[in-house]
């Protein structure tokens, strides 16, 4: 039970670490209007543009209604804007408005430059042995439906 507790809190804090840093090199470059959990969604977007409310809190293990907020906050600052669904009226897709194009670049040159910074602490051999081991670990706990279902909302 140790091991498993250490190893969910050294997560936690290295992605506050991460995040904080996102948002602050972000903020110098303007973007002052954000959060940690806009920037996991507004990621997604970037990644995944034209994709449904559905799929982006899928993505980012969010419930509908924190994924309808997160997205009205995202779009009230000018970030994204939702357009129907061509095949299904009830469906919206959500996009990247000019503003949030901007944001797009910015946002990837920030991660860049973090994970500079990252390889230089620990090598770039060592950076992918940590990726690879938690997309692996990530993938495995998928496989489980339903084992961690409760757990959905971040």
């Amino acid at each position: 039970m140790k091991k498993v507790s250490n190893i969910g809190s050294l997560l936690k804090k290295i992605y506050r670490t991460y995040s904080g840093e996102l948002l602050i090199l972000l903020q110098v470059r303007g973007f002052t209007d954000l959060r940690p959990s806009f920037l996991e969604v507004l990621l997604f977007i970037c990644e995944h543009e034209g994709s449904t409310i559905k799929e982006i809190g899928s993505g980012c293990g969010l419930k509908k209604q924190t994924m309808t907020s997160h997205l009205n906050e995202l779009e009230k600052r000018g970030y994204i804007e939702r357009k129907n669904n061509l095949q299904d009226k009830r469906e919206q897709n959500i996009y990247l408005t000019e503003f949030g194009l901007k944001f797009k670049l910015n946002l990837f040159e920030c991660i860049n430059e973090i994970e500079k910074k990252y390889t230089d602490l620990i090598g770039d051999l060592e950076l992918n042995r940590v990726e690879l081991i938690l997309k692996n670990f990530h993938s495995k706990l998928l496989i489980q439906p339903g084992l961690f279902e409760h757990l959905s909302e971040s």
